[in-house]
């Protein structure tokens, strides 16, 4: 590798690496959730744009960032909410729902967003999140500023994978939501609420995923845009997939969706290769759908993903 390459790869490359992957550990974590529940939410981007909007306003009037996190979250589990009384209660087609989610959602953001902020010709702002260094961890060498000189929501999204690989698989909760995925006959046999997990599944996922719409707008960066989310929704539902429905490997894959984020921002700047600036916007998209023609083909959905449950049917 010749030198000028070797100049992209420095330690504040990798931080802000991880950085860029806070919105995707957030959002593939919640659409996980669902999906090992049963319920595929293509509903995401849509959530995600939401939850950025309301995180954004409320802190904007508020002048509390924390109180736009709380309406993002609130946000994104009202949204959850409604997704499990289409899908879960009513038992309509999950694709259907989901995209009429997107829709739906999309289309309240832009609308509250113009009814509260109509068409200045400065765009409104805050101040974001700034970095929050953890004592004596942030002054180890090169892992320091990597991983202890983030903002609080990028602590979260990391923290929140262990806590979920441990919540799926040693917990009785875990265990239930698992089995619902699966084998929804089973567990109702056993007392378990299929309706009940199902929704507690999507309510959670709503929620991490409208704070990974809000982190991007009062974190990463310090307004609000229409395009602030940019397919990063889809983008996890494609990790879910290329993780096989595994929390450790989704966040894996989700730092390598980052990592080819800042590659493709890195190129761009040094210009390196004298390319096109199109075909570096291109790379993240490229590459993922690479990795998943090689990965998905021996991945094995829950069982019983996508299908509604009906618990006088037999």
């Amino acid at each position: 590798m010749s030198d000028p390459l070797l100049t992209l790869f420095d330690v504040a490359f990798f931080a802000a690496l991880v950085r860029i992957s806070t919105p995707l550990l957030l959002a593939t974590l919640g659409e996980l959730y669902g999906e090992r529940a049963g319920v595929l939410n293509l509903g995401i981007e849509g959530i995600m744009l939401l939850g950025a909007m309301a995180g954004f306003t409320v802190a904007h009037h508020t002048g509390s960032l924390w109180l736009g996190v709380a309406a993002a979250l609130a946000t994104g589990a009202v949204l959850g909410l409604v997704m499990a009384l289409l899908t879960v209660v009513l038992g309509v087609s999950q694709h259907v729902s989901g995209i009429g989610m997107t829709l739906l959602a999309t289309g309240l953001a832009f609308f509250f967003y113009r009814l509260i902020f109509g068409q200045p010709s400065v765009p409104p702002n805050v101040v974001p999140f700034a970095p929050m260094p953890i004592p004596f961890l942030s002054d180890l060498p090169v892992v320091g500023p990597i991983l202890f000189d983030q903002t609080v929501l990028t602590y979260i999204a990391l923290a929140a994978v262990p806590v979920t690989a441990w919540a799926l698989y040693h917990t009785l909760w875990g265990l239930d939501l698992r089995t619902v995925g699966e084998n929804p006959r089973a567990a109702d046999a056993a007392g378990v609420s299929v309706w009940g997990m199902r929704t507690q599944a999507l309510v959670l996922g709503g929620a991490l995923m409208a704070l990974g719409g809000a982190y991007l707008t009062i974190a990463q960066f310090n307004a609000f845009t229409f395009g602030v989310v940019s397919g990063r929704g889809w983008v996890s539902i494609a990790l879910v997939v290329f993780g096989q429905w595994r929390p450790w490997r989704c966040a894996g894959g989700a730092l390598l969706f980052a990592f080819l984020e800042a590659l493709q921002l890195r190129l761009q700047a040094t210009n390196t290769l004298h390319l096109p600036y199109e075909v570096f916007l291109m790379l993240p998209f490229v590459m993922t759908i690479v990795a998943m023609a090689l990965v998905s083909r021996n991945a094995r959905a829950p069982a019983s993903l996508l299908i509604p449950f009906r618990k006088e049917e037999r």
